[in-house]
């Protein structure tokens, strides 16, 4: 029988004082779990694609696949031998990365058997590639971003043909994000601007909470174009994509010198020139010049941040795996809203004890809308998901009740979705509506598997019109690892 709309309801006092009883407990529990943090962070630097074609030398050693062939233990850009080896060094020297090289003469894959297959590492770095991508090449970068890696893409001007094949690195890279096999819709919501800027200092814009901008490598204000590009933004394909720093003049959807997107589960960053990664230590007889060290931007920042988010540092997101085992768990702190409020965030009155709805098992349960006027709630929960475990298998008991009698429109909402540590919406798992009001509670269940070795948000979405209500109860939440 459909519930009459209730009032605006409130936990109690006496729950407002268990959920501070118990929120130290939860807090042991989260800490107890695996932390993707503990394995370091795995970077393959692209060197297939004539990346020293030229006077161009975009590699971080010369020893590869592993730079720890040439210095163990490097402590200065020319310990290392190579026009990147400021940047290498410098992740090298934190303790926290694993970095590697795929050799000239190698082909980029996706869950094959070689050590340098795209499933053993947590992003790719394309540094001004100058030959197309294969079309296996380019089913295996998209589904290693789809899957949760990270790419770094970095261009140069337009006409920057160093080997002379009729293929500079804006047609290689736009080529990829048009012409693949896993999605050509512009997946990342950005195309690359056929254009040669001879010089700037773009500036970065105002997002004090930006991890790119403003990450553990520093703070990001400008960078430096000496013959680059920029790319134009198409937030209707992809709302994740947004420019950080800009040509000067130019802001929104145009002009953008650094940009940051997502894809399926991964993450996905954007530089239009390669002069900033530049620190002119390279092989000898190469033109270089050190935009690294440019005393008038900071590129060190913005390279070491962005792979830093990229990979998805703390466990952040990102990563395409991670640690070599897996503990099976439940994740979920106060899956039964048992603890009140605590390890949730929820709009208040959410979580109730109020008995005109019933748990499914003890006395507590979130109970979303259910006012019969325009009324939007929300419930979530963010948690890391161990990068070895294979499975994650996200579960609810979900009962809808309404005093809607449409049978065919659907005038109230819950959304489930998975959302990054910034937000953005990864996935949507579910709708359910009015139309799916029953008696009882009936169990959900998702496969989380894609989102493993990142930390993600577990948000549902209550939607309310302006009438007859419908109530979105859930209880005895649970995501299950192994």
């Amino acid at each position: 029988m459909p519930q009459l709309p209730r009032s605006r309801h409130r936990l109690t006092t006496a729950l407002a004082a268990l959920g501070l009883l118990v929120t130290g407990a939860a807090v042991e529990t989260s800490t107890a779990t695996p932390a993707a943090a503990a394995t370091p962070h795995r970077i393959l630097f692209d060197n297939a694609h004539a990346e020293t074609a030229g006077n161009a030398d975009w590699i971080i050693s010369t020893s590869q696949p592993d730079p720890l062939g040439e210095d163990s233990s490097p402590s200065a850009e020319t310990d290392w031998t190579g026009a990147l080896s400021s940047w290498g060094v410098a992740l090298q020297k934190t303790g926290n990365y694993s970095l590697k090289t795929l050799p000239s003469g190698s082909s980029l894959t996706y869950g094959g058997s070689g050590a340098q297959d795209l499933a053993n590492f947590d992003t790719l770095v394309l540094p001004e590639p100058n030959t197309l991508f294969t079309t296996a090449e380019k089913t295996a970068i998209m589904n290693f971003v789809k899957n949760g890696g990270g790419l770094f893409m970095i261009s140069d001007h337009t006409g920057a043909d160093r080997n002379n094949d009729g293929e500079d690195a804006v047609e290689i890279l736009n080529d990829l994000m048009t012409n693949n096999s896993v999605d050509s819709t512009d997946p990342f919501g950005f195309s690359i601007d056929s254009l040669s800027i001879s010089s700037d200092y773009p500036s970065a814009i105002s997002d004090s909470t930006n991890p790119v901008l403003h990450g553990s490598f520093g703070t990001v204000t400008k960078s430096l174009i000496a013959s680059g590009t920029t790319a134009t933004l198409k937030p209707a394909d992809n709302s994740s994509v947004k420019g950080l720093l800009y040509r000067t003049g130019y802001s929104g959807n145009t002009g953008a010198f650094f940009a940051t997107s997502t894809f399926g589960s991964g993450r996905v960053a954007f530089w239009g020139d390669s002069s900033p990664i530049d620190d002119d230590t390279g092989q000898s007889g190469n033109t270089l010049y050190d935009g690294w060290n440019d005393s008038g931007a900071t590129n060190a920042a913005l390279a070491l941040n962005a792979t830093e988010w990229l990979a998805g540092a703390s466990g952040s997101g990102g990563g395409g795996g991670g640690g070599s085992t897996c503990t099976a768990a439940q994740l979920l702190g106060n899956n039964g809203f048992e603890s009140g409020s605590s390890t949730w965030s929820a709009s208040s009155g959410v979580i109730t004890n109020s008995g005109s709805q019933s748990a499914r098992s003890g006395s507590y349960y979130a109970w979303l809308d259910g006012y019969g006027s325009a009324r939007t709630d929300t419930l979530s929960q963010a948690v890391t998901i161990p990068s070895a475990c294979t499975t994650a298998t996200f579960s609810f008991y979900l009962h809808v009740d309404t005093a809607e009698t449409s049978t065919s429109t659907a005038y109230d909402t819950l959304k489930v979705q998975v959302l990054n540590s910034s937000g953005t919406v990864l996935g949507t798992l579910a709708t359910y509506s009015n139309l799916n009001a029953a008696s009882g509670y009936t169990q959900r269940s998702f496969s989380l598997a894609g989102y493993a070795g990142q930390t993600v948000t577990l948000k549902f979405t209550g939607t309310e019109g302006s009438t007859l209500q419908t109530s979105f109860v859930l209880d005895d939440t649970a995501l299950n690892v192994s």
